[in-house]
């Protein structure tokens, strides 16, 4: 198995687990179904934390396998995999070197994750080897803002936030990187909402990109 040791973040999974409630409630279960919305096949979900996913995902899907590294929450995401509709395995692992074979799933689900693997670079590049040709990488992210002010507050909190928060950035242009990662994107849509009752709005993205080769 990889190592996990750096990946597990005990205090964060628990209040994650205790606030994830809320921010389904709040919005983010939707934006979870628009993400899932028509996917079929063999989906590969990287960081699937307590598995607030699973219930979205289409009959149509044949396997998820859901990747998470930290203990806490993947035993919760293994409970919740019980429930979904369609056939869920989740399996330890994390987003610099996932544990399938090279184009063996359909799709890609990232969902507010981005954020915190330490390197995004890596990450898309094992989507990429993970996809089939053509592929699609289905995403769902909070980004850095647009506007100068609250983009320069989110680079001012981000360190002491990333160590509150188990290493999620408030500051990344996740839309970039997977431009740069070789990911055509067909459809994108930016919005802003309040995923806690007193958490200020912040920018998301949600879209879909497709591997070359299609």
């Amino acid at each position: 198995m990889t190592e996990l040791s750096q990946f597990q973040h005990p205090r964060f999974a628990r209040m994650y687990e205790r606030i994830s409630a809320e921010s389904e409630r709040r919005g983010t279960a939707e934006h979870r179904r628009r993400a899932l919305a028509g996917l079929s096949g063999r989906v590969i979900e990287v960081g699937a934390g307590n598995g607030m996913n699973f219930a979205h995902y289409p009959a149509s899907v044949t396997e998820v396998v859901a990747v998470e590294p930290d203990d806490h929450l993947r035993a919760l995401a293994e409970r919740s995999a019980e429930k979904a509709r369609a056939p869920v395995r989740v399996v330890a692992g994390h987003a610099g070197a996932l544990p399938v074979e090279d184009a063996s799933c359909n799709a890609a689900v990232l969902a507010l994750v981005l954020c915190s693997v330490p390197d995004v670079p890596q990450a898309l590049a094992e989507i990429g080897r993970v996809l089939e040709p053509g592929g699609q990488l289905r995403f769902y992210e909070h980004v850095r803002s647009t506007k100068p002010l609250f983009a320069a507050l989110e680079d001012a909190l981000t360190p002491l936030w990333s160590r509150l928060g188990g290493g999620c950035h408030l500051n990344r242009d996740t839309a970039a990187a997977i431009r740069s990662a070789g990911f055509d994107i067909e459809s994108l849509d930016r919005f802003r909402y309040a995923p806690l009752r007193f958490s200020p709005a912040q920018a998301h993205i949600l879209g879909v990109a497709r591997t070359l080769g299609a």
